[in-house]
């Protein structure tokens, strides 16, 4: 066996992995958080089923999701390679507790990233994959005067005799979009209850999983530096293990409140 597959075949080699993969899921998440966050917009949904659209017809943009769909199984497969291998070595439990949170959060990284993966393949299944394979998504046509910014929305139906997946075209002074309305594909999911609660629960794994997971990924790559680390704890704690997972709650939560009020 080579040096390079003894390498990423041992412990250290396994938790070098999963930093990576950690590391490029927390860009996603940042990336992914700003085109959510055009829900928030009161524009019918035109940002959003925009931005939905880039998505998943922008080549560049779709190699990077296969490799995010990729880091996710990798990055699950070897967190369950690892807390089965650290089960095995240690089958007996700590006979005292540490209650600090981030203590708690390190010692639960298996439940909080079983919670996430379930989360993911439910969140998939609900929006992407019902988005790009199957017909059950409608679509929007949006008319906006370039000049006076006035838009209209209305349902599109695409010929019966051709395959339409989305038009951007101008007739003198209008913008004509056609894309798929994902965005009332979210209005409706986020109009149930126990689905909102799903996504809210999931959010809150999300952010002790980051907690612990984000200072983690910089010690496995060996970054640890007496004047940065502090820098690498902050983001981790306000940015990734707040911030980010509460914007996200938000989202659900304030469709919820929109649909019910």
């Amino acid at each position: 066996m080579s040096e390079f597959k003894q390498t990423f075949n041992s412990s250290l080699g396994k938790k070098l992995i999963m930093a990576l993969t950690g590391l490029f899921l927390c860009t996603f998440l940042i990336v992914h958080l700003a085109g959510n966050l055009q829900l928030f917009q009161n524009d019918e949904g035109y940002a959003f089923n925009v931005y939905a659209n880039f998505l998943t017809h922008f080549p560049p943009i779709e190699v990077i999701a296969y490799l995010l769909y990729a880091s996710i199984l990798v990055h699950a497969l070897y967190a369950l390679i690892l807390t089965l291998k650290n089960q095995k070595a240690r089958p007996v439990k700590y006979a005292t507790v540490n209650k600090s949170p981030t203590s708690w959060s390190s010692k639960n990284m298996g439940l909080l990233g079983s919670i996430l993966f379930l989360f993911i393949v439910i969140h998939m299944g609900d929006f992407w994959r019902k988005y790009k394979y199957t017909d059950t998504v409608g679509f929007k046509e949006y008319r906006t005067n370039v000049i006076t910014g006035q838009r209209t929305v209305t349902d599109f139906v695409p010929p019966a005799d051709a395959k339409f997946e989305h038009s951007f075209t101008t007739e003198n002074d209008v913008e004509i979009v056609r894309v798929k309305d994902l965005h009332k594909t979210v209005s409706d999911s986020f109009s149930q209850i126990w689905y909102v609660v799903l996504y809210v629960i999931a959010m809150g794994a999300l952010s002790f999983h980051l907690l612990h997971g984000f200072q983690s990924a910089f010690r496995s790559l060996g970054w640890v530096h007496r004047k940065y680390t502090p820098v690498v704890e902050f983001i981790g704690t306000w940015f990734f293990a707040v911030i980010i997972p509460l914007l996200f709650a938000l989202m659900p939560v304030y469709y919820c409140y929109l649909m019910h009020k």
